[in-house]
């Protein structure tokens, strides 16, 4: 007798119902039936949670994740967009001084665009796109306590579930855990060797306090204000305005080693007018609070060189932030995440998850993303005094110079400006900044002369003011 019955999906695992979790997920349950293991109750709405408290800060998502973001989940973005986000041109609506003080011209002709919203906005968004599929169980107040596995296959985890350890078998298994992922330690235990990591802590902390936007009812889409912290100068102090949903601005200032921000609310805005350039503080000084201020210390750009071990196992995966988490000034770590599943979904979707070597190729592929925004952050956080105990190379400072260079002439000149956002927003490699499109403005010099002060027009500065 033949049988009609339709064979068995395979089945995945993913720990972690972070944004690199939840776009995990997505992409996998294209192929198999997915369980999303997650520590925390999550919220119904856009809410805080325990499990990412950074979340209270400024967050980017660079063009290089829209497209990503739009290509694995088609219509998230609109939906964000719906529920109060914007997609803000870069730099026509950004006013942006770079790390070496250089005022960045407001030009209109480049086709980069920011993902502009609260994390919990974004995250609520991804939430009820994702686990409205029927393809995915969720698994929430759970903890991933122990790998089933052996140096050569993981066959699934165990997990705490209130007073219960609970085996949940699967073809894949895929840590998207976070900075306190145990991988590591599961690794080594199964024998696979310690796994090499690198941090480079310029010591930043982040304070950030929401205010009602002082331009409600003028029809103004006020533009992010960004000043960057100059590493040539430590202290490096600096701070953004991201004008997000509800008529908010979320303020988040920063400061390293020796010139950090505080918790006190009398201190908030002083600080931003203590910065090289007043503008953050001159904008919020007369804005009206809402809530306290929230500080954050973990801010270290940290990486994990799975990609080196000599022996991976298969049936396993690390995504996100348990490969590499980034200082969050750079924006990187949402672009990251949603690049890194693109890559997972590639893969796949011309081998089969159970296929010998899948998961070292998914692992190999996942690094790429990781790479890029590493080589970023790292390039400039590692000039800050005691950031490493390994001081940048000559090469390093030679590629550093070279970026200051690339960005003073992206600063006036538009074609150099798109090649330079190519490479911040994640859509094209480093290799682009030796492209003629900035190689001849750098030779040519500048088109315009460099910007004195913020480029606010008079009419937004009437509104902060309103």
């Amino acid at each position: 007798m033949t049988d009609l019955s339709a064979p068995r999906r395979p089945a995945a695992v993913v720990i972690g119902a972070s944004a690199a979790g939840l776009f995990a997920a997505a992409v996998l349950a294209e192929f198999a039936d997915v369980t999303l293991v997650e520590r925390d109750t999550l919220p119904d709405g856009p809410e805080p949670r325990r499990g990412v408290p950074q979340a209270r800060h400024a967050h980017l998502v660079w063009s290089g994740g829209v497209r990503a973001i739009d290509d694995l989940l088609p219509g998230l973005v609109q939906d964000v967009l719906a529920r109060g986000g914007r997609l803000v041109h870069i730099m026509r609506d950004m006013v942006s001084r770079a790390p070496n003080e250089v005022w960045f011209r407001r030009f209109t002709n480049t086709p980069h665009r920011i993902l502009l919203c609260s994390r919990d906005l974004l995250d609520a968004a991804l939430r009820d796109r994702v686990l409205a599929d029927r393809r995915i169980t969720l698994l929430q107040d759970s903890t991933a306590v122990a790998l089933d596995a052996t140096a050569r296959r993981v066959t699934g985890i165990q997990v705490r579930t209130g007073d219960d350890l609970l085996r949940l078998p699967a073809d894949l298994t895929v840590d998207a855990s976070g900075r306190g992922s145990r991988t590591p330690q599961w690794l080594e235990d199964l024998g696979l060797g310690s796994v090499t990591e690198r941090e480079v802590d310029a010591g930043v902390t982040y304070a950030t306090r929401l205010f009602r936007a002082p331009h409600t009812g003028t029809g103004i889409a006020f533009p992010i204000v960004n000043v960057q912290a100059n590493p040539a100068k430590a202290p490096g102090r600096g701070g953004i305005i991201l004008p997000v949903e509800n008529n908010r601005w979320i303020v988040t200032l920063s400061g390293t080693r020796g010139g950090e921000p505080t918790s006190d609310p009398e201190a908030f805005t002083g600080f931003a007018l203590g910065l090289d350039d007043p503008v953050i503080g001159s904008l919020i000084k007369n804005a009206t609070p809402l809530g306290d201020v929230t500080i954050s210390h973990a801010t270290a750009n940290h990486r994990r060189y799975y990609e080196n071990l000599t022996h991976w196992p298969d049936g396993y995966t690390v995504l996100g932030d348990a490969i590499a988490s980034y200082n969050p000034v750079y924006g990187h770590g949402l672009t990251v995440a949603s690049q890194g599943a693109l890559a997972l979904r590639d893969i796949l979707r011309s081998t089969h998850l159970t296929t010998p070597g899948t998961a070292r190729r998914l692992q190999r592929a996942a690094t790429r993303p990781v790479a890029a925004a590493w080589d970023l952050a790292v390039g400039q956080d590692a000039f800050y005094p005691g950031a490493t105990s390994t001081p940048p190379t000559r090469i390093e400072r030679l590629l550093a110079r070279y970026l200051d260079r690339a960005v003073e002439t992206g600063a006036t000149h538009p074609r150099a400006l798109a090649a330079l956002l190519d490479v911040m927003s994640m859509e094209k490699p480093a290799t682009r900044l030796f492209s003629p499109d900035m190689l001849i403005p750098m030779l040519l010099g500048p088109r315009k002369p460099q910007l004195r002060s913020a480029p606010l027009t008079d009419e937004e500065r009437r509104a902060a003011a309103h």
